[in-house]
């Protein structure tokens, strides 16, 4: 059902009414927005009521007020779109004369909290990855195989792999042109799987799928869709769903969660973390620090192998973390995993 007005407590300033008014009649606001609209600016006229404060002129301290005692009931993303609906607000009614100046503008908005990325172990990518061999020979199990092979073994996004064209392949040198975000190109090797795969794909899907009505819109795409046009990524996601459903996978795995399991099962086998975000075209190092959280114990093979403090017959003969030799908890002896890397 569509809000309205009616919506909003009565005792609700009227200052508040004209500007959910203003959602539906100028900026087309959708019904789920204005409804979270209604709600936090009635929570906020509720605040300032029992402050004995008017909702104008108003203040940064009374706006963190606000925020702070909805805190325990909120999270930092619903404190987010709360402190939006006040900017919102108080930026209408500056420009409606309405009110002298816009207190949220100065209050800082909730830090969300980080999560890590999902990984799945190397070898359920392994058993996913492979899946599409043991359905069928079938084109479409030919190209799911083969972008599965290149989003795991490049790290590639699902918006880089669809945009990809024929002309961004070198399969004898084994690198991938890759377009990224604002636009930033970056090459990308592959491995022996993934050349292998994407020859069987080109060779003998492609052209198959080549022949579908759609196919004169998709140019030289890479990966077509059962019409020949360009595959999508909501496509991909669709498809990866099926696979991650016909291995046995007992969860739901993202078509961004192999670009994790990329960067992660690289720096577990010892890839440089510098090297790593140029292959994922990351712009800052801090964002793929991210997958250091999810290899500690690399982290601290690291330690132990370099810190004078970890080595066996340092002072107190234990190192630094005492008996496990530099990292609390840890084991004498460990090593960074072995076992298979990205393809």
């Amino acid at each position: 059902m569509t809000p309205d007005a009616s919506a909003l407590p009565p005792e609700v300033p009227e200052e508040i009414r004209r500007f959910d008014a203003y959602l539906a009649s100028e900026k087309r606001a959708s019904p789920h927005t204005r409804k979270a609209y209604q709600v936090d600016l009635a929570q906020y006229a509720a605040y300032l009521a029992d402050q004995g404060q008017p909702l104008v002129p108003s203040s940064p301290a009374l706006v963190r007020g606000f925020l702070a005692r909805q805190a325990g009931a909120a999270g930092a993303v619903s404190l987010g779109r709360k402190l939006s609906a006040l900017r919102s607000l108080y930026r209408f009614l500056v420009r409606e004369g309405l009110a002298p100046g816009n207190p949220a503008r100065a209050v800082a908005s909730p830090k969300r909290p980080k999560r890590l990325p999902e990984v799945l172990p190397e070898e359920e990518v392994a058993a996913l990855v492979e899946t599409p061999d043991a359905a069928t020979e079938a084109p479409l199990a030919l190209r799911d195989r083969a972008f599965l092979e290149l989003l795991y073994g490049s790290g590639l996004r699902v918006s880089e792999l669809t945009g990809l064209d024929l002309e961004d392949l070198d399969l004898a040198g084994g690198l991938v042109r890759v377009l990224g975000k604002r636009n930033k190109e970056r090459i990308v090797p592959f491995g022996a799987p993934a050349a292998e795969a994407l020859r069987r794909y080109l060779d003998g899907a492609r052209p198959v799928l080549a022949t579908g009505p759609d196919h004169a819109r998709a140019g030289d795409a890479v990966f077509l869709n059962f019409r020949g046009g360009r595959l999508t990524s909501r496509s991909v996601a669709r498809r990866l769903d099926g696979w991650v459903l016909a291995s046995g996978l007992p969860r739901h795995v993202h078509p961004h969660v192999l670009r994790h399991c990329f960067a992660t099962h690289l720096l577990g086998n010892g890839a440089d973390l510098r090297g790593i975000q140029e292959l994922l075209g990351h712009a800052s190092l801090s964002t793929t620090q991210r997958y250091t959280h999810l290899d500690w114990k690399r982290l601290a093979a690291v330690y132990d192998a370099a810190h004078p403090r970890a080595r066996a017959g340092a002072a107190g003969g234990a190192g630094a973390g005492g008996p496990a030799g530099g990292v609390p908890g840890a084991t004498p002896g460990r090593s960074a995993r072995g076992g298979r890397g990205p393809r």
